[in-house]
């Protein structure tokens, strides 16, 4: 039985940093790559969906080598990338019908942060799927869409058990005093989830009710592999 599974995905190209300056980015490669190669293969369809229907930007640190696991590996997710059609023609987030789709999958990078934690499309998308019973998966940088569900400071994530790119991360990849905000701290004080984590770098799942968020790139295709397995 084919799944229809939508992607929301960032639309954003750069990330404002403290002092005023640009950090590139976008989504993460592998966080993309990788559920996308496992759903497509298991036979099941993906459609993109991003903020005013850009196309979204691949996160170039995360095709570099050092960051993909090697040569071999940063070749491969990319050879995924470019063959994706889906990802030339995305949807409008404002024009997605959910009742269209079995599951929701949020990749992070970066570039959530500089564009889904404010879009009032993503929060309204997140909390209708949340209350659907439906599944919804999001990974690393991902849940910081959930800030945009906020209504007068209420979020319906609140009490929730979730994981995210940690703060401790946010250091290992030399941004953590550079940024306007942490995800982690974020998602704790104004969004009121009950946060936990595994070691750094390491898969890391947290499921709760309909819910399972990937702490980091490594928990992607784990996370892929779990909804695969709500999906048969």
């Amino acid at each position: 039985m084919m799944a229809k599974v939508l992607f929301i995905v960032s639309g954003a190209t750069y990330w404002g940093l403290k002092d005023g300056t640009r950090h590139a980015t976008g989504y993460w490669a592998e966080e993309f790559a990788m559920p996308y190669r496992k759903i497509t293969e298991a036979g099941h369809e993906v459609v993109v969906g991003t903020p005013g229907g850009v196309i979204p930007n691949v996160d170039m640190m995360s095709l570099r080598p050092s960051m993909a696991g090697g040569e071999d590996r940063a070749l491969e997710l990319e050879n995924i990338i470019r063959s994706a059609e889906v990802m030339r023609r995305p949807l409008k987030l404002s024009d997605v019908r959910l009742e269209d789709y079995d599951a929701v999958y949020l990749p992070g990078g970066h570039g959530p942060m500089a564009d889904l934690a404010w879009d009032a499309d993503a929060g309204r998308l997140l909390t209708a799927q949340l209350a659907s019973g439906n599944p919804l998966f999001i990974v690393c940088h991902g849940p910081s869409a959930m800030l945009a569900t906020r209504i007068h400071g209420e979020s319906p994530f609140k009490g929730y058990r979730v994981t995210c790119f940690t703060n401790e991360e946010e250091e290992g990849v030399g941004l953590a005093s550079r940024v306007t905000w942490l995800l982690e701290t974020d998602l704790q004080e104004k969004v009121g989830v009950e946060f936990s984590r595994g070691p750094v770098w390491e898969p890391y799942l947290v499921e709760d009710r309909n819910l399972v968020t990937g702490q980091n790139p490594a928990s992607a295709a784990v996370l892929a592999d779990r909804l695969l397995g709500i999906l048969k």
